[in-house]
């Protein structure tokens, strides 16, 4: 089915004057493409509705050349997806879902010449963040090492050890993991026989384990990791509501000015048998006033959500220019300790959808917004936007 064909899309002409944007992720056998197809559409949808031309394009159907390019757009009325010939972009929305396929060589040349390539006026999330990375660029600001727990990478027993004389609460997390998968924390319970208890995150709960030695708490690290590389991190004491801890969700920016901006604050309450508030391991939805209020009283939570406001803006700006690369957006995980203290423990560069409406539909308006502004902007090679 032609582009020409479809209700409500503008002409296939590379000449039109909408600014293009191109959903850039991975090629699927089966489906055609890969990714979160409800959040494609609703991002099409908008974009469409702001006066863009919006459409997937898989990875090796982007040609450098090629005036048009292969790629899926949305049917209006049927709500499906159709293949076409769609113009070269003006916009790069990287949504590619894997990391492993995005480290690929020929995936991370393509995303080079795409901040290169003189008609693309920007490249939205470049790259997926490597938390051990993250929390290095933080440090160099003092403005944002503040928010910074205890760091260290895991590599060896007599490293575990020295963390844990430090801190007896730490958050064992994979460098590259995702959606809470993999993370583990240890407690040291003094006096106890076997004084070190190793909490697994699993799909939605958690399996405990005590060791009388670190050397077999190593092991069993080691056993659990699979080789993967970790970080070790000072725990925090989250505040909790009714015994259960939460935390932080913030949806940060770009806007139509090019500055980073909150779009909005979540939260999320652990499972009750889990140690992540992430959703799909058991957490909820909540509201992050009801949640501070309930901990801290009505004053102590309006001027924590302002605090936290603040925060999400600097450790954005931070990490762009830190990483030398501009972004469009990212979320970020925000812990707040029982004495009210603000703690940064994680951020994405390709944010899941917030399922809080008002949220949603900020956070799509946004990425047009800021697409417009790009398209009025000289290119920005590196690092952009205050």
């Amino acid at each position: 089915m032609e582009l020409e064909q479809i209700p409500g899309y503008p002409p296939a002409d590379p000449a039109s004057k909408r600014p293009v944007l191109a959903i850039l992720t991975m090629s699927d056998r089966l489906l055609g493409f890969r990714g979160n197809r409800e959040n494609f559409a609703d991002v099409a949808k908008t974009g469409r509705d702001m006066g863009f031309t919006v459409y997937v394009l898989p990875c090796k159907s982007l040609n450098f050349t090629e005036p048009m390019l292969s790629g899926y757009g949305l049917n209006d009325k049927t709500g499906e997806w159709f293949k076409g010939r769609f113009p070269f972009p003006d916009l790069v929305y990287n949504r590619i879902p894997q990391r492993e396929d995005e480290m690929r060589p020929k995936v991370q040349q393509k995303l080079r010449l795409c901040q290169q390539h003189p008609r693309i006026k920007g490249v939205f999330n470049p790259s997926f963040f490597n938390k051990w990375e993250l929390f290095e660029w933080l440090k160099k600001s003092q403005a944002t090492n503040r928010y910074i727990p205890s760091t260290r990478k895991m590599v060896s027993v007599t490293g575990l050890g020295r963390m844990i004389s430090k801190h007896p609460y730490l958050y064992l997390k994979p460098v590259s993991g995702k959606a809470g998968k993999g993370i583990m924390t240890i407690r040291v319970m003094e006096g106890k026989t076997l004084p070190y208890r190793l909490r697994i995150q699993q799909k939605k709960k958690s399996s405990t384990y005590n060791c009388a030695t670190i050397s077999k708490l190593w092991s069993r690290i080691l056993r659990e990791s699979g080789g993967v590389s970790y970080i070790a991190q000072q725990g925090i004491d989250l505040a909790l509501y009714q015994e259960r801890r939460f935390d932080l969700r913030a949806l940060v920016q770009k806007n139509g000015s090019g500055q980073w901006a909150v779009s909005g604050i979540g939260a999320r309450l652990a499972g009750s048998r889990s140690i992540t508030t992430h959703v799909p391991r058991g957490g909820s939805i909540e509201d992050p006033e009801k949640l501070l209020q309930h901990a801290f009283g009505p004053q102590e939570a309006r001027e924590l959500m302002s605090k936290a406001r603040s925060a999400c803006v600097q450790l954005a700006r931070q990490i762009e220019t830190a990483s030398g690369q501009s972004h469009g957006e990212m979320s970020m995980d925000l812990g707040v300790d029982v004495e009210g203290g603000l703690w940064f423990f994680e951020a994405n560069a390709k944010p899941m959808k917030f399922d809080e409406p008002h949220i949603r539909k900020k956070s799509l308006e946004r990425i047009f917004q800021y697409g417009s502004y790009l398209m009025r902007s000289p290119k920005q090679g590196k690092a952009g936007g205050a």
